[in-house]
């Protein structure tokens, strides 16, 4: 079993108790707390013996053959500990020395102290022991490391991986807030360890580091943006000014609604089977017409999230709107009604122009000029000429 080490806390040097793995042969070492057979056996070597070793014991000099600081000496294996524990290491001297208020001081439990009394001793605050002592809870309850009640002061175990540690360790002790609360919510709905989410959430400046370098990240907070906004109207507002503020974001946002609404043209026609003419009439769409659209519709939602629409979108919609032109010249009876539409469409929105004109200003205020009677004059003829085709026409028909 591997054992972990225990970081000295003072200027002494503590190695602290140590396994090997089993050597292939006799044990050979210029130290003297090492056995050394007087004489090993010349046909089979012994059995192999377990020793007290580090796992990777330092050699007893450095390069030049000089002796090791044994500062330094403590400083590499405390380094190693936490490099192969992590925060399991520290985890474990909270575990095995603090009892929290309210347990009973019995047994192996006596001679534990309190968490304030731990983090006086520490240097630091009780709340941060207590963050250490919860992580270490949290493992325990999964099976990942032992309960308290079986740690002795002093004791070492093999400990989980520093990998694990952040899976139960938070930071700050967000978790017990509404705020939270709703995350820890969201995360174990989303079937991920509450902490995990609790530990983004404490560090934006992470996230945004990840979202910034990551596009896997970045393409995950988008689509959580996005569901967030379909239920929180104050935050489409501010994503919405957010983007009318940026040019480039504002004229992507307007390519994409127009490629979307090109789209959306050619689908009404393959979904209703009805096309819209460009005087705005609504008839049934030929079954030439309905097929091309039908193809080109199958050809735009095969594409890809990663590949731009517009290019196809348009495409679509000039190839579908150029069938609509052509049907509507080669049908008689539409091309004179699509005429006659277009003709009165024209005719209702200088109607709305002109009666929008306040002539009463004209009159109270000095803004006549030469131009605008040379304007109305000049409509007026035309407007004349247009009433006399139309009368022509209809002693004609």
């Amino acid at each position: 079993m591997t054992i972990a080490f225990t970081p000295s806390e003072s200027a002494s040097v503590e190695t602290g108790p140590v396994v090997v793995p089993e050597p292939a042969g006799p044990v050979m070492a210029a130290e003297p707390e090492f056995w050394e057979p007087s004489a090993p056996e010349p046909q089979e070597a012994p059995e192999p013996q377990e020793a007290p070793a580090p796992l990777e014991a330092p050699e007893p000099h450095g390069e030049d053959g000089r002796d090791h600081d044994p500062v330094v000496v403590r400083d590499a294996r405390d380094f190693g500990v936490y490099a192969r524990t992590g925060g399991w290491a520290f985890a474990l001297k909270v575990a095995r020395s603090v009892r929290p208020g309210g347990q009973a001081a019995e047994g192996t439990a006596r001679t534990k102290v309190s968490a304030k009394a731990f983090a006086e001793l520490a240097g630091c605050s009780p709340e941060r022991v207590m963050r250490y002592y919860k992580a270490w809870d949290m493992a325990a309850d999964d099976g990942l490391v032992p309960q308290f009640e079986v740690l002795v002061p002093g004791e070492d175990i093999e400990l989980p991986d520093a990998d694990v540690w952040l899976s139960y360790y938070t930071s700050r002790n967000s978790a017990s807030s509404v705020r939270g609360q709703a995350i820890s919510a969201a995360a174990e709905a989303e079937g991920i360890r509450p902490t995990k989410a609790l530990e983004v959430a404490e560090n934006p400046t992470a996230l945004r580091a990840a979202i910034l370098a990551d596009p896997g990240t970045a393409e995950a907070a988008r689509g959580a943006l996005l569901d967030r906004m379909k239920e929180d109207p104050a935050l489409q507002t501010e994503m919405a000014r957010a983007i009318a503020r940026t040019d480039d974001l504002k004229r992507a946002v307007a390519s994409e609604a127009k490629a979307a609404d090109r789209i959306g043209y050619v689908r009404q026609i393959v979904e209703n089977g009805q096309i819209r003419t460009p005087a705005g009439q609504t008839v049934e769409a030929p079954a030439e017409l309905r097929a091309e659209a039908e193809r080109h519709l199958s050809l735009l939602d095969e594409l890809d999230d990663s590949e731009e629409a517009g290019e196809w979108a348009g495409e679509a919609y000039d190839t579908v709107k150029g069938l609509v032109a052509k049907a509507v010249e080669e049908d008689p009876a539409l091309r004179v009604q699509e005429r006659r539409t277009r003709f009165y469409n024209s005719l209702q929105k200088a109607t709305k122009v002109f009666e929008e004109l306040t002539l009463d200003e004209v009159m109270e205020e000095d803004i006549y000029e030469a131009d605008m009677l040379q304007r109305l004059e000049a409509l007026q003829e035309a407007i004349g000429t247009c009433i006399s085709a139309l009368r022509k026409a209809t002693t004609t028909s």
